[in-house]
């Protein structure tokens, strides 16, 4: 996910300064104090030596950042060779490092599973390739087609695995605006408004797009009821967040108006058509593009993402750093213990959700010009 703002856009800073923040609001909160002090990194698996089927997640590769292609080239070639990955999205901008990224970790895994992201559908610097994103999309499932990488619902073991294909929309966003102040719009700000290509009738202010990328799900639904039929376990995953519950805030984002190009209802509704409305002990869904690293329960379901997101982020530990990654999310037959310490995750399961609170953090208002 890429904004055109500040730096480090997703997340406030690793140390804000106590004049940064308004004690008598935000500090009162015994998980919000810890949270002001430091940026934890996240604890390695220590599932990494289990064995039996072992399933690793990770998210945001970007391997268009030099870094990011060497994290994956320093992949063990032996430690993950009868292992899954599931990669939820955002590979890398271009064909080139999205051919020679899934290559490498098809070398690295037995298996390895993938979504599209946003990033991977840009067409800005490969415009003369493809006539628009959907065109674009084609080839990328063609390409992992033939280098053996799964882009559909396969059972291994007892575990079923359930790539779900998605897109957001603006009315994702049920809470309210931040008043007042000066925040740049939507293509502005994302991305996605220049670099993707759709036909006339795919907008991303309507509902159109999102509910496109749902319907590419109808095509696999024979595959998706034999594994609800025949599997104990399911693992579901998407590029893009099925809840708004797995964002912080907007008065806590550097740029207030990132949940409206977040996620989608219709991947909740198909989510919850695979693991039930009220979930299971063996239910889990995937999740990327925030680049926060997340691990939560809600409404019988555990909700997790493990982001490698940009070099800056990992220098600051936005996203827990980088020796955690892979994450081992499955092994023996049993989900892993939840990710931990799991920075926003965490204060969400000590402290309620209030998004009627519209007054700007003090790490964000700084950023913006109040209306006059």
């Amino acid at each position: 996910m890429v904004l055109c703002l500040v730096p480090y856009f997703l997340s406030f800073p690793q140390k804000p300064s106590p004049k940064q923040v308004n004690t008598r609001n935000y500090c009162r909160r015994p998980a919000f104090r810890s949270a002001c002090v430091f940026r934890p990194q996240i604890l390695p698996s220590t599932n990494t030596e289990a064995n039996g089927l072992r399933v690793f997640i990770v998210s945001d590769l970007h391997t268009d950042y030099s870094e990011n292609m060497t994290w994956v080239r320093d992949l063990s070639k032996k430690r993950y060779k009868n292992d899954v990955l599931l990669v939820a999205g955002d590979v890398a901008e271009t064909y080139m490092n999205f051919m020679l990224t899934m290559s490498l970790l098809k070398d690295r895994f037995e298996h390895v599973f993938y979504v599209p992201g946003n990033h991977d559908l840009w067409c800005r610097q490969e415009d003369h390739r493809y006539f628009d994103s959907l065109e674009k999309l084609d080839k990328l499932l063609d390409a992992c087609q033939k280098i053996g990488v799964e882009t559909k619902p396969v059972i291994l073991n007892v575990l079923g695995i359930i790539p779900l294909f998605s897109w957001y929309h603006e009315s994702f966003d049920k809470e309210l605006d931040i008043p007042g102040f000066r925040i740049p719009s939507l293509e502005m700000a994302c991305k996605d408004f220049h670099a993707c290509k759709w036909a006339n009738e795919l907008t991303n202010d309507e509902n159109s797009l999102a509910l496109f990328f749902d319907v590419m799900n109808d095509k696999n639904n024979d595959l998706v009821e034999e594994i609800k039929s025949k599997c104990s376990q399911i693992i579901s995953f998407s590029h893009f967040l099925p809840r708004q519950e797995l964002c912080p805030e907007k008065r806590m984002l550097f740029y207030p108006k990132l949940p409206k190009v977040i996620g989608s209802d219709f991947l909740e509704s198909r989510i919850r058509s695979i693991h039930g409305n009220k979930g299971a002990a063996s239910a889990c869904h995937v999740f990327g593009h925030t680049h926060f690293c997340w691990d939560a329960l809600l409404d019988g379901i555990r909700y997790v993402q493990a982001p490698l997101g940009y070099p800056r982020e990992r220098k600051r530990r936005m996203n827990g750093g980088e020796d955690w990654l892979p994450f081992c999310i499955y092994y023996d037959s049993k989900f892993a213990e939840r990710l931990s310490p799991c920075y926003w995750s965490d204060y969400y399961s000590q402290n309620a959700r209030t998004p009627d609170i519209t007054q700007l953090a003090p790490w964000v208002s700084r950023f913006y010009t109040r209306l006059s």
